[in-house]
């Protein structure tokens, strides 16, 4: 049986002058006769032959090298394998053998030279629904006013911080989090691990969300104000943390000064035909404001307007512009429903406009971070660089629910076994360069989401393992406010709790086992740059490695009883003396031993 091996990454990848040095690894008795390695240099194919190294990098392994110059065509190199016999020849790419060439956004991919950002694939996110994260003392004029919420058509309720949730009047119910409480956990922040932030909405908004926004260039009085971010940035900056904001650009709210739903203003685009942001929404043939999936308000900004546009993002103190700048200096953006910006109350013309935001962003910041919302497949995006990452519901979220869980996205059976899962997400990855890989934004839950432990359900005993893939799959992981400590909860709004710092409430081993998961990816640089190749996968057990260098570290996820597995005889494990750093799960040969319900982690730097 013929078996290759490839990750873009060193060993396989060494570049010296101006060229790209790629190597294919191949051992069977079926050895073909000449191997060719197909490319992409701008936008055509070309082919080069590969030649065979006398170097053997492992026992019945042989080794065949071809290179791309670098100083020619586009940054993002694609390239397959085409095996050659006398009659017949296959392919191999990321998704393996097949018969015939793989389509261009299942080739390899490694990005040359790569612009970045460079620092996000070394983080650890943190989410934080400001409300529910942690209260400062005492309250500031204005911080816990009482006013008229008219989505709600009600006051608004002010809660003590251990007051139970509840699903009536969601969005209307505050608890009073805001930005100095994060300010004063910055250290418990930094003793989990985190060292990057991304915040739900700060800006004025009537409502708890804040995704219905009042005014995109000052932050809420209930969340500090203004003075409160800039504190809040030079504290993280002092503690070496990065910090993102959340960018609804999609929609605003129906009380914004443009928009004016209730007549606050002469000039609202709600009532008056003639208001300088008449066209900066779209309106029916009868004067009916478009919305954002039904929601009122939440009326849809139109980017035909070439006004809305400056505003938006192109011009010199566009919004996206102005956060980026001092003296804020956001390190970027996660676009809210990134997927549905556009014109004519939809999405047409999106990915321009995606792109442009992204454009306008490192206009001030090269190495700003733009990462889009989509619970659908985003690659469409990525692929066309009209964002830097997205939040990887397709490619980690749903199928992690799926395997752990039993349940996808809407809560419905799925019967998932290893095989299966790992297709899934191979699949996914394979249409991304490998540093876009790098910098997806994977999370177990988040604010749109049930709490990963209610959504495990019967099997909330597996909590860890999800916890271990996050940290070691590719991609930046981002935990969610209160993961770490256990916190549970459905659907909106109950997955949206106030923070528990009383430590009886705390899950303290759960804890510890993010920090020392924090810890082991901060300390391995094959978890962060690594290439990821998956060595078995049947039934309950999926085994990975990742590679970078002379560094290996297999991460073993069985969600099943005690076993024992046998895996192939990889030139990729060759020499690896493991010490294992989490979980129950043991190397002998061979053979690894398993404990039941358990995420291993072993280590060796050969």
């Amino acid at each position: 049986m013929l078996k290759a091996w490839h990750l873009p990454v060193a060993p396989f990848l060494q570049e010296r002058k101006a060229r790209l040095y790629i190597t294919l690894w191949l051992a069977g008795d079926d050895l073909p006769e000449k191997v060719m390695m197909r490319y992409e240099r701008d936008n055509e194919e070309t082919a080069v032959e590969m030649k065979r190294q006398r170097a053997s990098p492992a026992k019945g392994v042989s080794a065949w090298r071809a290179a791309i110059d670098l100083s020619e065509g586009q940054p993002r190199r694609r390239y397959a394998f085409k095996l050659l016999w006398k009659a017949r020849q296959r392919w191999f790419s990321p998704l393996g053998f097949s018969a015939y060439p793989p389509a261009r956004l299942e080739m390899f991919a490694v990005d040359r030279p790569d612009d970045g950002p460079h620092w996000v694939q070394d983080q650890i996110f943190y989410q934080i629904f400001p409300d529910r994260f942690a209260r400062s003392e005492p309250r500031k004029p204005g911080q816990d006013n009482v006013y008229y919420y008219h989505a709600a058509k009600r006051d608004i309720t002010l809660r003590d911080w251990d007051d139970p949730v509840t699903q009536e009047e969601g969005g209307s119910t505050f608890y009073g989090g805001d930005l100095d409480g994060i300010s004063e956990k910055l250290p418990y922040l930094k003793k989990l691990g985190v060292t990057a932030l991304y915040l739900n909405p700060i800006f004025s908004a009537p409502s708890v969300h804040k995704y219905d926004t009042h005014d995109y260039r000052h932050v809420d009085p209930q969340f500090g104000g203004d003075e409160a971010l800039l504190r809040l940035r030079k504290n993280t900056l002092e503690a070496g943390m990065k910090l993102i904001l959340d960018g609804v650009f999609n929609h605003s709210g129906e009380t914004h000064p443009w928009f004016d739903r209730h007549k606050t203003h002469a000039k609202g685009a709600s009532h008056n035909p003639q208001s300088p942001w008449r066209d900066w929404y779209s309106f029916s043939p009868e004067g009916q404001a478009l919305d954002w999936l039904g929601f009122s308000s939440l009326p849809k900004l139109d980017f035909r307007s070439a006004g809305l546009v400056d505003e938006i993002y192109e011009g010199e103190n566009s919004i996206v512009k102005h956060w980026l700048s001092e003296p804020w200096r956001m390190d970027g953006w996660r676009l809210d429903v990134a997927h549905m910006i556009g014109e004519e109350g939809g999405a047409k013309n999106n990915l321009i406009h995606v792109a442009g935001i992204s454009q306008a962003a490192k206009a001030v910041n090269s190495q700003a971070y733009i990462v889009g919302e989509h619970f659908g497949d985003a690659r469409q995006w990525l692929q066309n660089d009209a964002e830097d990452a997205a939040m990887n519901y397709r490619g980690f979220s749903i199928p992690v629910w799926s395997f752990l869980a039993c349940v996808d996205n809407s809560d419905e059976p799925q019967q998932l076994d290893a095989a299966d899962c790992v297709a899934w997400m191979n699949q996914y990855r394979a249409g991304l360069s490998h540093q876009q890989q790098l910098r997806m934004f994977n999370q177990l839950d988040s604010h749109d989401t049930p709490r990963f432990k209610t959504r495990l359900g019967e099997y909330v005993a597996r909590l860890p393992l999800g916890v271990v893939w996050l940290f070691a799959w590719p991609g930046v992981p981002c935990i969610y406010y209160g993961d770490e400590i256990g916190l549970d909860g459905g659907h909106d709004p109950f997955c949206r709790k106030p923070f528990p710092w009383d430590k009886k409430q705390q899950d303290g081993e759960l804890l510890a086992l993010y920090q020392r998961m924090a810890t082991l990816r901060r300390r391995s640089q094959a978890l962060r740059a690594g290439g990821c190749q998956v060595l078995y996968a049947e039934g309950d057990v999926i085994v990975f490695v990742r590679v970078y260098q002379r560094e290996r570290v297999l991460v073993a996820i069985n969600r099943g009883e005690a076993c024992e597995v046998t895996l192939f005889d990889e030139p990729l494990l060759a020499g690896c003396e493991w010490q294992r750093l989490e979980g129950a799960g043991e190397i002998a040969g061979l053979s690894l031993r398993l404990a039941a319900n358990t995420a291993a982690v072993l280590r060796s730097d050969y």
